[in-house]
């Protein structure tokens, strides 16, 4: 199987590039944030400047999407305190911008991750499709709930690896299983919720690999 050169996007952790890696592939990521892991394959800076440099497959791991889920459009009419409508709406625009610039980018296989959008945020991307397919990490080994939308292009969908079996709502295992859902506030709540899962990563480098 010939080595690809693929980008990793808003990542910090490596999870996905290791996961490329570890199979052979020149694999980059690329973050505002350094990587936590140190790695020299790692690009600090905006990913809509690395777009063209000529990249085989494109995974843009955890956008910023604060603005674009359905979670989040009730702070367009009604700002959260201390913030105005106008800085949720240029936050809005920036991130349809950041998606729909990796949507469009000259790169032949494109996967951008992000939670079902609402009307406003599809309404700004150019190109938008719907996700090819909405996974789970519980579908891919991790015992965790989180709805992951993936975009693709010339990708087919993941094929669930390792199933488990989800535990009963209202059980001591099932509010475990929400704990990205269930976060604390503070300053790093962002940070980690956009940590990818291990096994979906490892899934996307074998199959998409």
């Amino acid at each position: 199987m010939p080595s690809l050169r693929v980008l990793v996007g808003c990542e910090y952790t490596g999870t996905v590039r290791r996961a490329f890696a570890a199979r052979g592939h020149d694999a980059w990521s690329c973050d505002f944030l350094p990587a936590e892991d140190r790695s020299n394959k790692h690009i600090v800076g905006d990913i809509r400047h690395m777009l063209a440099d000529d990249w085989d497959l494109l995974l843009v791991a955890h956008p910023p999407c604060t603005r674009l889920c359905n979670s989040g459009v009730r702070w367009l009419s009604k700002p959260p305190r201390n913030r105005t409508l106008p800085e949720m709406w240029d936050q809005l625009n920036e991130g349809a911008d950041l998606f729909s610039a990796c949507w469009n980018a000259p790169i032949k296989r494109i996967c951008v991750e992000n939670p079902v959008m609402h009307r406003h945020a599809t309404a700004l991307i150019k190109g938008y499709e719907k996700p090819a397919q909405i996974v789970q990490p519980w579908w891919f080994g991790d015992p965790q709930f989180k709805a992951t939308g993936l975009y693709l292009r010339n990708l087919k969908p993941l094929v669930p690896t390792q199933r488990l079996n989800p535990p009963r709502p209202g059980t001591a295992e099932h509010k475990a299983w929400s704990k990205v859902h269930r976060a604390s506030p503070g300053p790093n709540r962002g940070r980690e919720r956009s940590r990818f899962f291990a096994g979906i990563a490892e899934a996307m480098a074998e199959q998409w690999g």
